[in-house]
């Protein structure tokens, strides 16, 4: 695949969409937006597993303001339904696992864009802000869903009125991440991280990621109902029957992602 504004790279089952505009930080255009939808959707049928991140100092630092007419004129609504919206489903309905790897800055929709993945590894200089206000807006590109849900209300609005920056520490203490490193281990990490997944049950991760979402919206009778019929879907897969068979046969299982 060719991309103009990503790089696009699929080896051992790990698909990595580097977001490839360092000169202004990544900055998202209509152009990006397109590709990175396009580069997701591909990657959940091609691999195992996604890495999303970025080239140079910063993951992403929202919103290229400076792309095509004057921003201040700029159909946001059009913009967000038709581009950010898609952008961000790719990522929730993608089969398989989609890890942030966040080397740098991550603000405005650049940090929601991180933060819609299901996975988020930070290096230690990394950083995420909700920018919106300080040019007049509110957090888009499912910043008022994932957020409150990750963090509580409380930090969610402080972190949306102040838009301060929040470190990669602080992320990682207010459950906002999975987990941040060290810069100088930091590729290798997520790297490994990533390998790990790639080599794991794919179907439960498939069933994982459903159950998860459903979760906060569901009663708990209806997760338990759902609990029974994914994990009967999980129960008929070779994945299960080479993971039970590893089990008794005390070695690592050899999952093949069916």
């Amino acid at each position: 695949m060719d991309f103009e504004t990503i790089t696009y790279a699929l080896e051992d089952g790990v698909a990595v969409i580097t977001l490839n505009r360092p000169d202004v930080m990544n900055a998202l255009t209509a152009t990006m937006r397109a590709e990175i939808t396009h580069a997701v959707i591909e990657a959940g049928q091609q691999a195992r597993v996604v890495v999303l991140t970025g080239a140079g100092r910063a993951f992403c630092s929202g919103q290229d303001l400076g792309d095509g007419a004057d921003a201040s004129n700029m159909d946001l609504e059009r913009t967000l339904r038709d581009e950010y919206g898609p952008m961000i489903r790719a990522i929730a309905d993608c089969p398989v696992p989609v890890i942030s790897a966040v080397n740098g800055a991550a603000a405005g929709a650049g940090a929601n864009l991180a933060l819609a993945a299901d996975v988020v590894i930070a290096s230690e200089s990394a950083y995420f802000m909700q920018a919106f206000a300080r040019i007049g807006l509110m957090p888009d590109a499912g910043g008022t869903y994932v957020l409150p849900r990750l963090v509580g209300s409380a930090k969610a609005m402080g972190a949306a009125l102040f838009a301060d920056k929040i470190t990669a520490q602080q992320a990682d203490d207010w459950g906002m991440i999975w987990e941040h490193v060290p810069d100088d281990v930091f590729e290798s990490h997520w790297k490994a991280r990533a390998a790990h997944l790639a080599t794991g049950p794919t179907m439960a991760y498939r069933r994982i990621k459903e159950a998860m979402q459903a979760s906060l919206g569901n009663t708990l009778e209806g997760q338990l109902t759902l609990e029974a019929k994914l994990q009967g879907k999980c129960g008929g897969t070779r994945d299960f029957q080479e993971g039970v068979v590893a089990f008794l046969d005390k070695r690592a299982a050899k999952f093949e992602g069916r």
